[in-house]
């Protein structure tokens, strides 16, 4: 499987319905909390092409993007290959 990170924060309900779909797939990944870390965030908005709001997920060298993006691969059967290949 390819190396995943996910930035979140711990109040974040799409945060934490990342990881467990992540957790249901038997993915394991890098959690970078941004409340924490708060000098993490503006590493985020980098990588993230200036996407500011938790979570943001990175799959192997794939910006996946949040939540949402992350349910839609999956909907689409295509998070299987993702996290595989």
């Amino acid at each position: 499987m390819k190396p995943i990170e996910i930035y979140t924060s711990p109040l974040c309900g799409f945060c934490h319905a990342a990881k467990k779909l992540l957790t249901q797939k038997g993915a394991t990944f890098s959690e970078i909390n941004v409340l924490a870390q708060p000098a993490r965030k503006g590493e985020m908005i980098k990588r993230a092409n200036g996407g500011r709001t938790v979570p943001q997920i990175f799959i192997g060298d794939t910006h996946v993007g949040g939540c949402d993006d992350l349910y839609a691969l999956e909907r689409a059967g295509k998070l299987d290959s993702l996290l595989a290949a």
